[in-house]
């Protein structure tokens, strides 16, 4: 884990209009807290990617019962503070260290793990082993997490042979709302 006290992120994300509108008034966001969110509870967000985070409003609407009703993308200014950052070797590690944790506890009890869904898109393993990782931390009298930062592999080759995916895109949650340093409106023509 590190802290980038100076790095600030643009973030990304998806919504129903009327929360968007309410969020750029200065509402609060609302963490997600779904058994399935692959990077455990907190607000998620598309890095550099408003096209991605309107994407994922547009899918959400088509669901039922749908949550968004008028899809929507507002943007947001960044500071990831005491990162989980999954993309370097220590991130990694911590969570290897949860998952090993997550397992012993469970084979202990004769409880089997949580298992992500075969298309990839509920990841109940993956959020069971971030949640223990805050456990651990808070267990052990260490800082909590701020942000948790994650590449997330999903879609279709974008050509045969391929190991560059359609939809893969680089996803931050945020656990400390203090992280979330302003909201924008995203212009153009995309909402």
């Amino acid at each position: 884990m590190h802290r980038l006290s100076s790095v600030f992120v643009l973030g990304y994300h998806g919504c129903d209009r009327k929360v968007g509108e309410r969020l750029l008034k200065g509402n609060p966001f609302r963490a997600s807290n779904n058994e399935y969110d692959w990077l455990g509870p907190g607000i998620y967000f598309w890095e550099a990617d408003p096209q991605r985070g309107l994407d994922f409003a547009r899918d959400t609407a088509r669901r039922k019962p749908a949550s968004v009703r008028e899809p929507f993308v507002i943007g947001a200014v960044l500071e990831l503070g005491l990162c989980l950052d999954l993309t370097t070797a220590e991130g990694i590690e911590w969570v290897r260290i949860a998952y090993d944790s997550l397992a012993r506890s469970t084979a202990a009890g004769g409880v089997s793990l949580p298992a992500n869904s075969a298309d990839g898109l509920r990841r109940n393993l993956d959020c069971a082993v971030i949640r223990r990782l805050h456990s651990i931390l808070e267990a052990q009298g260490l800082p909590a997490v701020d942000a948790v930062k994650g590449v997330f592999t999903e879609g279709k080759p974008i050509y045969p042979g391929a190991d560059f995916d359609e939809k893969t895109h680089i996803q931050i949650v945020i656990r400390n709302q203090n992280c979330i340093k302003g909201v924008f409106r995203v212009s153009g023509e995309r909402n």
